[in-house]
């Protein structure tokens, strides 16, 4: 693995990020598809956007499926007692008058939604049935290189709805490879949750400079971009990165709003991405 190293990807890889956050990005799309894995309403059967997508995507549900107290009531159906309600929050404009002028103020607003394993009395034809995504998955020879020469990899364990790392367990939890859209998102998507467990005590201890893991916040957020930087940068030293780095960006570009900053949060997020998978590049057998 060392001669992937012999030109500087990672700055190479930065800038086109960083090229492609001035453009403008589209919003960061699921790469994959599970049966009922996107979180949305479920009278609109809108998609969440935003922070609230990755909120309620967070929680792990089979069937990610939201709605307000009024839609629960519309439906004849009601909320379990004791059921535990979710933060959805959005944008309004506020318009006042100051000076002969209209001025416009975003306002933060938020409403609450229920699960749907928290409402009784929903008929189950309200309830999709969506299929999983299926294709043909065909294996990249430089990224299966990559993964199965790392000599203290975590375990990897397929088949789940969502992909995410437990330093409890040392696990990475990925979904079936054939639920990508793209051969090249599923590496990108593994790679990913990799880089976030070199941050494992065992490894670089990354995790306690970042010791709030609450989601949301800011520790957990630069952590998120610590982890799609390495993602970005080893796409490019498997050669996928073209397939992959415009999703990143839009992903990037969602945790940057988060933080509410600019493209400096990428310089110091770069650095930490680079020394992970310099650690995973160095400990290959």
């Amino acid at each position: 693995m060392d001669s992937m190293k012999g030109f500087d990807i990672y700055e190479t890889v930065t800038k086109l990020i960083i090229d492609r956050l001035e453009k403008g990005v589209i919003p960061w799309a699921m790469p994959w598809k599970t049966g009922n894995s996107m979180p949305r309403n479920l009278i609109t059967n809108k998609p969440y956007r935003g922070f609230n997508f990755w909120y309620l995507l967070s929680f792990g549900f089979e069937q990610p499926y939201f709605l307000t107290f009024n839609q629960a009531k519309e439906l004849g159906a009601s909320i379990k007692k004791g059921a535990k309600s979710y933060m959805v929050i959005f944008w309004k404009i506020l318009e006042y008058e100051k000076e002969d002028d209209i001025k416009k103020m975003p306002m933060l607003r938020y409403y609450r939604v229920f699960h749907i394993n928290d409402v009784e009395g929903i008929s189950t034809d309200r309830i999709p049935n969506d299929d999983k995504y299926d294709h043909q998955f065909n294996p990249i020879e430089t990224c299966e290189q990559l993964i199965e020469s790392w000599n203290d990899i975590p375990q990897i364990k397929l088949g789940k709805n969502s992909a995410c790392y437990f330093p409890s367990l040392d696990e990475v939890h990925m979904p079936d490879p054939k639920t990508f859209y793209k051969d090249e998102e599923y590496y990108s998507t593994i790679f990913h949750e990799l880089v976030h467990s070199t941050g494992h005590r065992k490894r670089l201890n990354r995790h306690e400079k970042f010791s709030n893991h609450h989601f949301g916040s800011p520790d957990y957020s630069q952590e998120e971009l610590v982890a799609e930087m390495g993602a970005a940068y080893l796409c490019g030293i498997c050669g996928i990165e073209k397939a992959t780095i415009d999703n990143s960006a839009a992903y990037i570009n969602g945790w940057l709003s988060k933080l509410k900053s600019d493209n400096r949060f990428i310089i110091s997020a770069s650095a930490l991405a680079q020394h992970a998978v310099d650690y995973i590049l160095d400990h290959h057998s």
